[in-house]
């Protein structure tokens, strides 16, 4: 009894806390208009401003940044707009899981 009692409790956790399905997502942006050597950095804390956001990677060479985030807190949407509102366009380029 105690055992179906424990699984029950936390069936019921599971249900009530959707935080727990959540997710973390990597995803690469393809950036516009870095031109110069300190473009990465302002995409880079524009991006990791976002709440949600643990890791971001960006490439001036290959003009990408890659973002690891919990898909509870934010989106792709949200951090590609963070990197747009600094001025450096950003749009999805790559989807992972």
């Amino acid at each position: 009894m105690t055992r179906l009692a424990t699984a029950l409790i936390f069936a019921g956790a599971l249900v009530a806390a959707p935080e727990a399905f959540a997710a973390e997502r990597t995803t690469t942006f393809a950036i516009d208009n870095m031109t110069c050597a300190s473009c990465p950095y302002i995409v880079k804390s524009s991006m990791a401003a976002v709440p949600g956001v643990a890791k971001v990677g960006v490439s001036f060479e290959t003009k990408t940044a890659t973002v690891i985030f919990d898909d509870a807190k934010t989106t792709a949407e949200a951090i590609a707009a963070a990197g747009t509102d600094a001025g450096y366009p950003a749009h999805v380029r790559q989807q992972g899981g």
